[in-house]
């Protein structure tokens, strides 16, 4: 099993900067694939960005320009560096992992955008 423990969120005003931080452990496949969604009041989970084992990103075209998701393998943990933060950025931050023979979700950390 893989285990996820994510922290970092908070309260940010508009236009400032929070990172998110996401550690693995437990039986991590090399193969991977870790991202970040997210979850505003009364919307869907979205998928934010997300990175391969290899360090290949997407992003949702809202946060491009804006996030930037970086891993490091030796570490086991993704991070979400967010910057000018907007309103609408207010959401649950999930940390998912994904490899072949598995997924897991993160608690979530709550992110609030507001002055």
């Amino acid at each position: 099993q893989v285990q996820l423990v994510e922290s970092g969120g908070g309260l940010v005003q508009p236009g400032g900067s929070l990172r998110l931080s996401c550690a693995a452990s437990g039986s991590i496949f090399s193969l991977n694939v870790m991202g970040w969604y997210r979850q505003a009041p009364g919307k869907e989970r979205e998928l934010v960005a997300h990175i391969s084992y290899s360090g290949i990103t997407n992003y949702v075209d809202s946060v491009k320009g804006r996030f930037t998701i970086s891993r490091d393998n030796g570490k086991n943990t993704v991070y979400l560096q967010m910057s000018s933060l907007k309103a609408e950025d207010t959401a649950v931050y999930y940390c998912k992992y994904s490899d072949k023979y598995l997924e897991v979700w993160g608690q979530g950390t709550l992110v609030t955008v507001s002055s």
